[in-house]
């Protein structure tokens, strides 16, 4: 029960705390609607898996114990996240409430924007090894683990989807579409700069 407890706090703690997937999703819901928003969401709750199972299978270890590997890690994703801010930092299309934009992303664009944007992500990477390697006991059967990294996706899904929901309300996403440039600026740069920040990304697990 204290692992359980363990494992839930620092989810919910390292969940919340802004970073690319909140930009992202944000920058998805309130330009788009509810529907890609929430398609994000579902994309980053399945990212994670893809550094719980390789957590699970050691795979993990060896990224991080390889300088060159980490480092390509880092630059793959700091590279994804600065296209993503560059795109939006230099988006010049006016989007108008009400109106269905044919720019708009599928469904499917949406799930792998998140997807790439939290699979690329080290940090999450780390959050992930800290877990398993600090919290979680090496007795844990393999059925629990891979429970906990069920509860990490669920709670990654549930919360961002909260934030979809939210900037993409009808009231909340005609107030920012009104200051659409300045906004989408904001997120943009926020994403350069989030993408810049993983290149410094330490291992201190």
């Amino acid at each position: 029960m204290n692992e359980l407890i363990a494992v839930a706090t620092i989810t919910v703690l390292a969940v919340i705390s802004p970073g690319p997937d909140f930009a992202m999703v944000t920058r998805n819901s309130y330009a788009f609607g509810s529907r890609i928003g929430l398609f994000s969401a579902l994309g980053i709750a399945c990212g994670v898996q893809v550094h719980v199972f390789y957590t699970m299978f050691g795979i993990a270890v060896l990224i991080v114990e390889s300088p060159t590997l980490f480092m390509a890690m880092k630059i793959i994703g700091a590279s994804y996240l600065i296209f993503l801010g560059y795109k939006s930092l230099t988006n010049k299309t006016k989007l108008m409430f009400g109106e269905t934009s044919n720019i708009a992303p599928s469904p499917a664009a949406a799930l792998r924007m998140g997807f790439l944007t939290n699979a690329l992500n080290p940090k999450t990477m780390l959050f992930v090894i800290a877990t398993y390697t600090q919290v979680v006991q090496p007795d844990s059967t393999l059925s629990q683990n891979f429970a906990y990294g069920i509860f990490m996706s669920a709670a990654h899904w549930v919360w961002f989807s909260i934030v979809a929901l939210f900037f993409a309300a009808p009231a909340m996403r005609k107030r920012i579409l009104e200051r659409q440039g300045i906004v989408d600026k904001g997120i943009g740069i926020a994403l350069i700069a989030l993408g810049a920040s993983l290149v410094f990304t330490k291992i201190t697990t």
